[in-house]
């Protein structure tokens, strides 16, 4: 349920945010360009998933007008959690950190800046993040 559309308006951009339950997006209609070495996030909460006590932050950059894609940015300190993509796909590209990850068949691969990955509907697995990991995520939900 969408709550409210702010407007801003400018020389070179028209933005449009919009808060949904308790997150809030921006809706770009021009090109749309972020620093990920500067880019603040909010502060982070606690992984539901965790093993080990971590926190999470994160932010969506761009949300399609469907909702059914976003693009954003994600953080999480060290420590391990369990991941499983039920109802959505995602492709991720690291930026900062690195970490193991070892899917439900026991397939390891290791994250460090530079990876792109994809994580399909139904995948599952453990992350172990070594060092505070930074990624770029896209993810597509599969509609009802």
């Amino acid at each position: 349920m969408v709550l409210r559309f702010i407007v801003e308006t400018n020389s070179r951009t028209l933005r449009k945010w919009f808060a949904q339950a308790d997150r809030i997006f921006l809706m770009t209609e021009s090109f749309s360009a972020h620093n990920l070495d500067s880019l603040e996030l909010p502060a982070g909460d606690p992984k539901p998933t965790s093993l080990t006590g971590q926190s999470e932050s994160f932010t969506d950059l761009w949300v399609s007008p469907d909702s059914l894609v976003e693009m954003g940015v994600w953080e999480c300190t060290a420590g391990t959690f369990t991941a499983t993509r039920d109802g959505y796909d995602e492709i991720a590209h690291i930026v900062s950190g690195t970490a193991t990850v070892t899917d439900s068949h026991g397939v390891v691969t290791e994250l460090r800046p530079g990876t792109v990955f994809v994580t399909p509907e139904g995948w599952a697995g453990t992350w172990v993040v070594h060092e505070l990991m930074r990624k770029t995520y896209t993810i597509r939900h599969h509609s009802s």
